[in-house]
């Protein structure tokens, strides 16, 4: 297409910057052919003018659209070219935190200069098994790639690691091994996988050293070959190593350091064991000094070496070995010490008794005169003769150097050769994994041979990718058809024979070094008359003589000729050697032994590795050791690269490329210069090239036709995807040479899809444009019609509003004139009325008036004396009447005032002056004695008073008298006088009477105006106390209020408290279950591997004797403690087949053995110590125990006595009352017939007699069968204590036996009890005794703790039924004394009526207990006849068997017992199948292995084979066969798993037996006789509980092994759903047309589009619907079947979140959208199964709340709260891992700013959560078993006759 199509307004493209290599800009103005230059504006918006060149007019590049950029894959690119692919690394680098990138076939690292959280087990397991394209790109997946094309293509594979020192090589090839070390496993016991890592210590502490760019940057190159067996686990490795730099040893740079290893054992030498190697500080030593950098900043040397030193120990390498190793090494570094001086312009001379020479010969045992003679002189042969030449102090110092560097070169060498050794595989290789850690392309200021070497080995590397990569563009170039045109790229092949052909430069280097007196400048020379002239990649420098410039494949390099020939020749005084063979020194003469063999490159002995094919075979022609450096260097190296290059091209390579961002080693920072050119020299761009030669967008035609849907019309959209695709692609792009189709994909020139991307967006735009139009519009129109229509309608109703306004006005108006107008007329009329009324009326009163006057004038002057004659008299005796009374009553009413007043004070006085009163007992005594003398006083004076009131009366009736008679009482005139006399002296006293009043009335106003005082003061006081009571009211108040918000609080924080506790001790007890359930699944894993060793150790031994069948030992390690019937047998078969494979076992597993040996004899020793604590402690508790239990029985007994006594009498009272009671019904009958109610006495009194008489027969037979039950206990007491010898003395003395001897006896004893034949064990080896020694102390402490608990059962049973039985009685007590209290409440005869109700009542409640009692004793009665069935036959046999004198010590002959004969008749039993002994393999064989849970399973019961199986266990147990139930149980446990390991795969047979197990483990709970487990029970169910047995123990056994059915389910279901998952919940568009599909690049992922092999999520709802159905079909438990799917939706959810967290092109907006709706249709399954319970929707909040974070917004701080608040499930690594992740589909998202993620990492960081990334796929919730009682009763069962289960027989 044209460029002005492109080059638009707008249009973004990149421009050349010197700072950031390429810089974005815009254009501003549109491009037309022929314009000399670009309008552009830049990111800063600055305006500049872009020149373009007048030659080629090239444009600048366009880049790439936003929705591209970010992406996984390099090639999915439109724009292929350098700045895309610069900038695209730095945006995932920078804003993603993404250190991998794919770029086609490469895999691009950069170095974080950070510890990710990216390489934990979690991770790998995430990969495992995935398509590389499906995931994130990361180093696993290239692993995880090449793993998987070995196993499927059957071809070995190599991963090759390349890149500078520092960009991460040996980081990335130690995580590639350790994926595969985890994956794989070992195909051996010796832990290969660990042996493989341990390798890398070892290798980083002889190899790497501190350089300028690395820290830890290896030296060396490695390629390590980790073999595989035909199941592809590892076997071994084999490791080989390429030019060591051994200059290194003797000289760094500034700010670098030698290798590790040197300054680990100068950090360590303070050590004891490393006194004698004289060592001291690193700065003391040449070799260790010269860079002037010895330590690393974070690294502890001394740890290191602990680190290097246990790797040394886990492959194989023994101390001593170890401690010669660090011998050698301190040697090189006091050689490095040894002072050479000049003696003369032409030799030198070491000192005499030089130290560090001394120290050198000491420890590698050489004499000092020879190494001294040596290092200072040199041997020259010829023809005929010797010469000895002594040295110049330069070349004694440059040999002393070579000889340190040879050392060291051979040390390395061995320690790789032992490290193979260590490596070497035990078993068959089939096939290996190569990695490949080589160097990069190296160019520094100063570039010599290791550089020229190094960058040789890249050209070879380089040459071999782009012929890969040409090879797989034209492999799928012809497997999709399309025309191939011959792609021009870059070969390096002359650059290769430039370096290696004939007269190349290595060829002239080696001839160079064969001359007498060659020399770096002769070959320089050389090489300028040889290739200057010839080849154009050969260059002389300007100013130098003594350099020369190669032009790689990735820069031109200058190399300086100094140097070159010596270290080609890498020459060593041939004396020296000869000096250190003769050493003392074992290790020094083993690493020179081999001279004269040519090993590998670097001295690698042949043969050591795990591929022979590619070892270097010796040459027989060639010399000794003497002539072994003759072969150059230069030589070695092309002859190993060239075995490398076949051995790469003999394998399919992967290719890692790292790539260091900066020179400072800062954490996520890119240096983009840097960055450029490395891409450039490690052949990214070359890839990109490639690939954009031809074509490089690639697309399926349904991924075209769903992403460009929206440029099709209607008509364009046909039946046939491709026809259409080719249609719209002809008319959208009219050169056809831009694209090509292919049989399943169109391939694109570059540039192609960001111009359907731009067609698209325009399309899409110009919709949205014309949406938004029409939107608009409508809003529009629709916002004006609203308002024209509010407009006329306020005008509507203003108008009206105002018509009504008028018309009230006129109407007010008219009616105001009417009203004005009449009611003038009224006031005016009225007025006048008014006036006129008024006159008349005054005329008629003032005439009236005036004669009125005048007539009552006269009237008034005629009676106006009478009337004030009468008048005033009357008046004047009424007003003094009424004066006299007036005062009378004013008077009386002023005293009772005053009366009442005085009273009331004197009450308040009282009250007020109570405390007073207490205070001053004096004064209230003397007031009492006043106020009495007061009293008295009156008392007298009212006496005078009445005295003087009756003298004045006689006085004046006398006076009266004496004036009526005064003539005739003249006589009496004396008397009169003397009376007077009389009367003055009272008025004396009467006189002083009255001061002693007014005296004790100033006292009583004393006193009272105290009293007021004190009142006063007292209010005062009370008001202070009133204020002071409020003030603490208040107080109380808010205390009160405090105290309740604190206890609020307490209860808030209590119940809180409670609650996290609660939760706290859940999460452990789940943790517990967790966890022991994980040690049954390791367990049963252990088992698995146990029998398949023994299946492999019997097949190897190929011995097997004439019907001798082995069984296994140990199905489980429950079951061992339990099956007692086996484990002898199989321990006796076990030491018999132990002779035949002893040759077999492996040394390591010997080792295994004998540790775990070891922590046997300490588990024995421990259990012992366990035991005799639990001893005593039992002891003293069961002293303890009784002493309480004796004291409160023997109180309850008392009691109870007591209380018998009472009840007794009562009874008897009651009776007697009855007797009473009868005799006068009788009699009443007897009297009258025709009484009410004496014919229902007469029926109530027959049923009483007949209750009383079958009571007293009922106590008969109780009494008989108490006393036949006596006798029957005395006679099985006797028999036990004939039985003393067997199971009671074992049980009893376990604790006294001390010896291994004695409980080996008791163990065999133990043994004997439980089966009838013991087998003879005549010889035991040592590890058979520890085995029956510590079996035998399990069985004892099983039994002992059963027993312990079996008495404690029975005494709380006891004291539980005493306590009971006592509780009975009292209430009985109580309720007779209230009936007797109502009975003798009410009349006569309704109390006669009640009391016969009651007792009536009462004996039949005692009859039906007494004959419960009785069936009760009926059953114990035919257990003991069957027992003593059982017994006399024994003793029968035993009788028999036996002579008349051979009878023990401890026996006795025993009287025959005979059974008790009960004339009761029996009743029938159910419930019970009956088979023979010999029936039982045939039972468990067709009830169990050949039962198909398809076929016959499908129309039986639920669970029916569980029934049968336990009512054949009832049977056993009903007839009291211990050996019959043992066995049973047994052969079921085993049988069972035996068809699960069988076909454990199958999802039917796991369910059907996971439902049928749980049916067997509820039954035996459910008639297990245990009254918590027989609430839900029916009296029928009750009767059939066992009898015999108690089965707790076996319970436990069957539990466990429903749990390892359930995760046996588990398993099952996780494999049939993995591969759904993905596909179903993230890559398949359940809602059409919502996602959009973006170009993949190479790296193809699996399609979004539904195709016929995809699954969907109508796949998971169908296979969970199956799931549930057959749980449902199979009759497995509600509960169980809520926790199978709650841990499916765990596998959904965290699968689908760890894929979610590990693609970066699931993280989008519509994504989300489509996880929210698979999540709502599984939430809808929920409901439709009732399931929303069970706790599987909270599995998938995490999920939930991951979409939701994708649909959010993602731009403010409320957005950062929302964020934060809402994925309270997810954690902080997975939330910023979104956000990171998170991709525009379209143009119209926008991606998160990394300030808004900064936002959220600060806002989570107080979270304490796991830092862990991904969710573990792999955890089991614990799964419990509640207990589900059957309503089935047993003996309604039929079994069909489809089971072939004929020979059983119902019971």
């Amino acid at each position: 297409m044209a460029a002005s199509e492109l080059y638009t307004k707008f249009a973004r493209v990149w421009i050349p910057d010197a700072e950031e290599v390429w810089k974005s800009a815009e254009l501003s103005k549109d491009y037309k052919n022929g314009d000399t230059s670009l309008q552009l504006l830049l990111e800063d918006r600055t305006n500049i003018e872009y020149k373009l060149d007048p030659k080629t007019k090239n444009l600048p590049y366009l880049r790439n659209p936003d929705i591209l950029v970010g992406e996984n894959d390099l090639t999915a690119l439109s724009y292929l070219h350098e700045p895309a692919v610069l900038h695209n690394l730095k945006v995932r680098f920078i804003d993603s935190k993404l250190i991998y990138t794919y770029c086609g076939i490469v895999l691009v690292a950069i170095n974080p200069y950070e510890m990710l959280p990216i390489y934990g087990t979690d991770i790998i397991n995430a990969y495992s098994g995935q398509n590389m394209g499906d995931m994130d790109p990361h180093i696993f997946a290239v692993a995880e790639e090449a793993y998987k094309q070995m196993a499927r293509d059957e071809r070995n594979q190599s991963i090759i690691v390349s890149g500078e020192s520092g960009a991460g090589k040996t980081v990335s090839a130690k995580y590639a091994m350790r994926y595969f070390a985890t994956v794989s496993g070992s195909a051996t016991e010796a832990n290969i996988e660990e042996k493989v890592l341990a390798s890398n210590p070892i290798m980083e502490a002889i190899g790497n050293a501190k350089t300028t760019r690395n820290d830890n940057s290896s030296r060396f190159g490695k390629y390590i070959e980790i073999g595989f067996d035909n199941r592809y686990r590892i076997t071994g490795a084999n490791m080989r190593t390429y030019l060591l730099e051994k200059s290194r040893v003797v000289f760094q740079a500034d700010d670098e350091r030698n290798y590790h290893i040197f300054y680990q054992l100068c950090a360590s030498s303070h050590l004891p064991e490393f006194k004698s190697l004289k060592l001291s500080n690193a700065n003391d030593f040449l070799y260790t000094r010269q860079g002037g950098s010895p330590v690393i900043d974070g690294v502890d040397d001394s740890k290191e070496l602990c680190t290097t030193r246990n790797a040394f120990t886990l492959l194989g390498i023994n101390d001593s070995n170890q401690m010669g190793l660090f011998q050698v090494l301190a040697a090189i570094l006091h050689l490095g010490n040894v002072e050479i001086k000049d003696k003369d312009a032409d030799s030198c001379l070491i000192p005499p008794n030089n130290r560090h020479l001394t120290a050198f010969c000491e420890l590698v045992g050489v004499t000092y005169q020879d190494m001294a003679q040596w290092l200072s002189h040199k041997k020259l042969k010829t023809a005929t003769e010797t010469y000895i030449k002594p040295l110049p102090r330069l070349q004694a110092t440059n040999a002393r150097d070579a000889l340190s560097k040879h050392i060291y070169a051979k040390l390395f060498n061995w320690i790789v050769e032992h490290v193979n050794k260590a490596l070497i595989a035990s078993v068959k290789q089939h096939s290996f994994i190569g990695v490949l850690d080589i160097y990069g392309f190296e160019t520094f200021e100063v570039n010599s041979f290791e550089q020229f070497c190094i960058n040789y080995a890249n050209e070879k590397l380089q040459q071999q990718f782009n012929m890969h990569v040409f090879k797989l563009e034209q492999e799928e170039y012809m497997r999709e058809q399309i025309p191939w045109t011959l792609i021009d790229f870059y070969d390096n092949q002359p650059c290769i024979n430039l370096i290696e052909a004939k007269m190349g430069v290595l060829d002239l280097l080696d001839e160079e070094c064969k001359m007498p007196k060659g020399s770096d400048d002769s070959w320089a020379q050389k090489l300028y008359n040889t290739h200057l002239k010839t080849c154009s990649l050969f260059e002389k420098p300007r100013m130098s003589n003594r350099a020369f410039i190669i032009q790689h494949f990735a820069d031109k390099v200058e190399y300086q000729c100094e140097g070159f020939l010596e270290k080609n020749k890498d020459t060593v005084n041939e004396e020296q050697i000869n000096v250190l063979k003769a050493s003392k020194f074992d290790l020094l003469v083993e690493l020179f032994q081999d001279e004269g063999k040519a090993s590998s490159p670097t001295g690698q002995a042949p043969g050591t590795g795990g591929r022979t094919r590619l070892s270097i075979k010796p040459d027989k022609s060639r010399q000794s050791s003497s002539r072994e450096h003759k072969m150059t260097v230069g030589c070695q190296f092309r002859n190993s690269l060239q075995m490398l290059m076949e051995t790469l091209n003999a394998t399919t390579p992967h290719y890692v490329r790292c790539i260091k961002p900066n020179d400072f080693k800062l954490a996520f920072s890119f240096d983009p210069k840097r960055a450029v050119q490395q891409l450039r020299a490690c052949g990214v761009l070359e890839t990109i090239r490639i690939s954009a030669a031809g074509f490089p967008s690639r697309w399926t035609y349904q991924e075209f036709f769903s992403r460009y849907r929206v440029l099709m019309k209607q008509k364009d959209v046909l039946p046939d995807k491709k026809l259409t695709c080719r249609n719209v692609l002809e008319k959208l792009v009219q050169d056809q040479d831009k694209y090509q189709f292919g049989k399943t994909k169109i391939f694109f020139r570059a540039g192609q899809v960001a111009y359907l991307e731009k067609l698209r967006a325009d399309k899409l735009r110009a919709a949205c444009i014309r949406i938004q139009k029409t939107i608009r519009c409508w809003l529009a129109r629709k916002r004006y019609l609203r308002q024209r229509s509010a407009a006329i309608t306020i005008q509507r109703f203003t108008r009206g509003y105002q018509a009504r306004c008028l018309a009230k006005f006129m109407r007010r108006t008219q009616a105001a004139t009417i009203i004005q107008k009449y009611q003038r007329m009224y006031v005016e009329r009225k007025r006048y009325r008014q006036k006129q009324a008024a006159a008349l009326a005054m005329q008629t009163i003032l005439r009236a008036y005036m004669a009125r006057q005048k007539y009552q004038a006269l009237l008034r002057e005629h009676k106006a004396v009478i009337i004030q004659k009468h008048v005033r008299g009357w008046l004047a005796r009424c007003w003094y009447k009424r004066c006299l009374h007036a005062i009378v009553y004013l008077q009386c009413c002023i005293r009772r005032m005053r009366a009442k007043r005085e009273l009331k004070k004197l009450k308040i006085e009282a009250r007020s002056v109570e405390h007073f009163k207490k205070l001053n007992k004096g004064m209230e005594n003397k007031i009492m004695q006043l106020q009495r003398k007061i009293d008295e006083q009156n008392k007298d004076n009212r006496s005078i008073s009445e005295r003087l009131l009756s003298l004045e009366s006689s006085y004046a009736a006398e006076s009266e008298r004496m004036r009526g008679e005064l003539g005739r009482l003249r006589g009496a005139e004396e008397e009169a006088k003397s009376k007077a006399i009389q009367v003055s002296s009272l008025l004396e006293e009467l006189e002083k009477l009255r001061r002693e009043l007014s005296v004790t009335q100033q006292e009583k106003k004393t006193i009272e105006d105290w009293a007021q005082t004190y009142r006063d003061e007292m209010e005062k006081m009370v008001s202070e106390l009133k204020d002071q009571n409020g003030l603490l009211k208040k107080d109380k108040d808010d205390l009160n209020r405090m105290i309740q918000e604190q206890s609020q609080q307490m209860t808030e924080k209590m119940t809180r408290a409670i609650a996290e506790e609660t939760q706290q001790l859940e999460t452990d007890l789940n943790e517990e279950r967790s966890r022991y359930q994980n040690l049954l699944t390791e367990h049963l894993r252990l088992e698995e591997k146990y029998d398949d060793l023994k299946e492999e150790i019997a097949l190897s031994s190929n011995v097997s004797k004439p019907g001798h069948r082995r069984t296994d030992s140990t199905h489980s390690s429950n079951e061992s403690e339990y099956t007692y019937n086996s484990e002898y047998t199989e321990l006796e078969e076990g030491s018999r087949a132990g002779d035949e494979v002893i040759r077999g076992i492996d040394t390591s597993l010997t080792l295994k053995l004998q540790k775990r040996l070891t922590e046997l004899e300490q588990e024995k020793q421990s259990l012992r110590d366990e035991l005799e604590n639990k001893e005593e402690q039992f002891q003293r508790a069961r002293a303890r125990d009784d002493a309480e239990f004796k004291k409160a029985r023997g109180a309850e007994l008392e009691y109870e006595s007591l209380k018998r006594q009472e009840l007794e009498s009562e009874n008897k009272k009651l009776k007697r009352d009855l007797g009473e009671m009868r005799q006068s019904l009788l009699g009443d009958a007897a009297a009258g017939t025709g009484a009410p109610g004496s014919p229902a006495y007469k029926v109530l009194l027959d049923q009483l007699n007949a209750a009383c008489e079958e009571l007293e027969v009922r106590k008969e037979e109780v009494l008989i069968l108490r006393s036949q039950l006596v006798s029957q206990k005395e006679a099985m007491h006797h028999k036990d204590e004939k039985e003393t010898m067997t199971e009671p003395s074992v049980y009893a003395d376990v604790s006294k036996l001390k010896d291994t001897d004695e409980l080996k006896q008791a163990y065999i004893g133990l043994k004997d009890t439980n089966r009838s034949a013991a087998p003879d064990f005549h010889q035991l080896n040592e590890d058979g005794e520890l085995w029956l020694v510590n079996q035998g102390l399990k069985e004892t402490i099983r039994l002992l703790e059963h027993q312990l608990q079996t008495q404690r059962r029975s005494y709380d049973n006891e004291v539980e039924v005493l306590r009971g039985e006592l509780q009975n009685v009292k209430e009985e007590n109580n309720r007779q004394q209230q009936l007797l209290a109502q009975n003798l409440q009410l009349p006569p005869e309704a109390r006669i009526e009640a009391s016969l109700q009651h007792e009536i009542t009462r004996l039949t409640n005692e009859n039906l207990d007494l004959m419960e009692q009785l069936e009760k004793q009926d059953r114990t009665i035919r257990k003991l006849k069957k027992q003593l069935k059982v017994y006399s036959k024994r003793i029968g046999e035993m009788g028999a068997g036996q002579t008349e004198g051979q009878t023990s010590p401890g026996q006795m002959v025993e009287e025959p017992i005979h059974p008790v004969n009960i004339p009761r008749r029996e009743k029938d039993f159910q419930g019970m199948l009956e088979y023979k002994k010999e029936d039982e393999l045939k039972l468990v064989k067709n009830l169990i292995l050949e039962l198909k849970p398809r076929g016959v399973a499908v129309n039986l019961i639920p669970g029916l084979p569980a029934y049968i199986l336990f009512m054949c266990l009832r049977h056993a147990d009903y007839v009291n066969d211990d050996q019959k139930v043992r066995t049973l149980l047994t052969s079921t446990i085993n049988t069972i798993k035996k068809i699960l390991k069988k076909r454990g795969d199958d999802f039917e047979t796991v369910s059907f037996w996971l439902a049928n197990t749980c049916r067997f483990l509820h039954c035996l709970k459910q008639y297990s006789g245990d009254e918590a487990f027989m609430k839900h029970n029916t009296s029928r169910q009750n009767e059939h509980c066992l009898s015999n047995f108690d089965l707790a123990e076996y319970r436990q056994v069957i539990s466990d092994l429903a749990i390892q059915i359930y995760q046996q389910l588990i398993k099952c279901m996780e494999n049939i759903l993995q591969p759904m998952i993905v596909s179903a919940m993230l890559e398949h568009e359940t809602i059409q047309g919502v996602s959009g599909v973006k170009p993949t690049g190479l790296r193809k992922r699996t399609s979004s589009i539904a195709d016929e092999g995809t699954y969907t999520l109508d796949s998971i709802l169908r296979q969970l619907n199956a799931f549930h159905s057959t749980m449902c079909q199979h009759g497995t438990d509600p509960e169980l079947i809520k926790q199978v799917v709650r841990q499916q939706f765990y596998i959904i959810g965290a699968v689908t979140l760890n894929n979610l967290l590990l693609r970066k092109d699931m993280c989008s907006w519509s994504k989300g959208m489509q996880i929210r709706y698979n999540v709502s249709q599984l939430e809808e399954w929920l409901r439709d199964k009732g399931l929303m319970t069970c706790g599987a929707k909270e599995t998938l909040e995490p999920l939930i709340q991951a979409a939701q974070l994708l649909q959010v917004k993602k731009k403010t701080d409320e957005d950062a709260e929302a964020i934060c608040f809402m994925c309270h499930a997810l954690t902080t690594a997975q939330i910023v891992k979104i956000l990171n992740l998170y991709t525009p589909v379209n143009e119209f998202e926008e991606r998160v700013s990394i300030t808004f993620i900064r936002t959220i990492q600060t806002r989570l960081r107080d979270r304490c959560e796991s830092p862990q990334l991904l969710m573990d796929t792999k955890m089991i919730y614990p799964v419990t078993f509640p207990f589900n009682p059957s309503s089935l009763a047993l003996e309604t069962i039929q079994i069909p006759s489809s089971l072939n289960l004929g020979f059983l027989t119902r019971v």
